[in-house]
């Protein structure tokens, strides 16, 4: 099953909930774009079959097509063709009733709105930090990092976008302090959009909150909500999803006390990124440069070194996202191990370090990994057509996919019997006539 980054469940075709797929007979999963392409306002769905194969509306009328106009709408809300709701109703679901519900020319409308392969997909790039103070950059460096404070996870000032973490002393049950953090909270912004801040409910286990430019936000199971320059999901009180309005998307867990923040970039972010998880460039060697540049090389870096890395990504005061209230106080900065923040972390990990800290830690970069394998990128070969009094018998177009065509009683098959998808994205052989 594939999805990109930028969909979401279709709430009437959802493996999840069992869904009957009504408007789709046939598939066994849809998803839609969360947000509306900045340009026209229009939207993309995507239909799948039981084995996760992409169905195309060359081959069926349940396959995936387009929207002209967003169902959420898009900005600016007043103009006629971008009204939530009421502007998909009239320019994509008014249109599919009357071609294909009442009346059989589902064909005229499937020709205007023929799917979208993933030849043109470009998936994001992902990293990410586990809330006990470990890191895995965009280009799959692991380190720990174990400071406390507000340090810059991603910022990149020419796309204007900045995201901020906030750690904290790690308490334990019996309420003595170890010589380590966790993150507690992240806080993110692009451009001119709405400052997004999602954190430990009360600062300690269980669900996360919300806050929306520094007031919390009646945020629960189920909700989305598109604001200013950002879309926010909510499948369960442990999980936010956001979305800001390139493609940079962000994924926020809580999970036995632990929070992780997953931070997926599009490829137009590819050198423009500096800060905890790395330079994105396929390049694990500069990964480790400070905020003055200095690049500390990842083969040999020691815990002391690394720490000084991380330290030196401590947030300048002028650039701050975060709320301070009674509980979250500006006083948790840690630039070296001996400063006056009162934590000496601990830079190397003992021998007997382990228990049900380290097995969560381990769930949550399996979980990572295997986000990770998801996002490689598709070779897609593209749709082929059923020769003319014939017919095709496949309907997997990636790599590695195989169709075969036979004809009608009373007509010849010349061209390739076979063909298949390779890894060049083109296919073999040569096209298939019945004559």
């Amino acid at each position: 099953m594939s999805s990109t980054w930028l969909s979401q469940a279709d709430y009437s075709c959802d493996m999840d909930k069992g869904s009957v797929c009504i408007y789709h007979p046939g598939s066994f999963h849809c998803v839609r774009s969360i947000q509306a392409s900045p340009t026209y306002g229009s939207g993309q769905q995507c239909c799948y079959d039981k084995t996760g194969a992409q169905i195309l509306t060359g081959d069926s009328t349940s396959g995936s097509s387009p929207d002209r106009v967003h169902e959420m709408g898009s900005h600016p809300y007043r103009v006629a063709t971008r009204v939530p709701g009421l502007s998909h109703w009239l320019a994509d679901v008014q249109s599919y009733f009357y071609c294909c519900l009442w009346s059989d020319h589902c064909d005229v409308y499937f020709a205007r709105r023929s799917s979208m392969d993933c030849r043109r997909y470009e998936p994001p790039r992902s990293g990410v930090v586990i809330g006990d103070g470990n890191f895995v950059t965009f280009d799959n460096l692991e380190y720990t990092f174990n400071g406390r404070g507000e340090y810059d996870l991603v910022t990149s000032p020419d796309k204007e976008l900045s995201v901020q973490v906030r750690t904290e002393q790690v308490k334990l049950k019996s309420g003595a302090l170890r010589e380590a953090t966790r993150l507690s909270s992240v806080a993110m912004r692009e451009g001119s959009s709405d400052v997004v801040e999602v954190r430990l409910a009360g600062g300690q286990m269980g669900s996360l909150q919300v806050l929306r430019n520094q007031r919390a936000m009646p945020f629960t199971e189920q909700s989305r909500m598109d604001l200013h320059g950002v879309f926010m999901s909510s499948p369960c009180p442990e999980n936010v999803t956001v979305m800001f309005a390139s493609g940079v998307g962000l994924e926020v867990r809580a999970y036995q006390g632990l929070m992780t923040v997953t931070v997926l970039l599009p490829t137009a972010y590819t050198n423009h990124t500096h800060g905890l998880l790395g330079q994105m460039n396929s390049d694990l060697s500069d990964d480790l440069q400070t905020r003055l540049g200095q690049v500390l090389p990842s083969a040999n870096a020691t815990p002391e070194g690394i720490f000084s890395f991380g330290a030196s990504w401590d947030i300048l005061n002028e650039t701050f996202l975060f709320t301070y209230d009674s509980k979250y106080l500006l006083d948790t900065h840690t630039r070296t191990p001996d400063s006056g923040s009162g934590l000496t972390p601990a830079l190397y990990v003992p021998e007997d370090a382990g228990g049900p800290l380290a097995e969560d830690t381990l769930r949550v970069l399996q979980i990572h990994q295997a986000l990770q394998q998801t996002l490689q990128p598709v070779v897609a070969c593209g749709w082929l057509p059923s020769p003319k009094n014939g017919t095709k018998h496949g309907k997997l177009y990636i790599q590695g996919g195989n169709l075969s065509f036979s004809c009608d009683d009373g007509y010849t098959l010349t061209g390739s019997l076979q063909r298949s998808c390779l890894p060049n994205g083109s296919w073999s052989g040569e096209q298939a006539y019945c004559t």
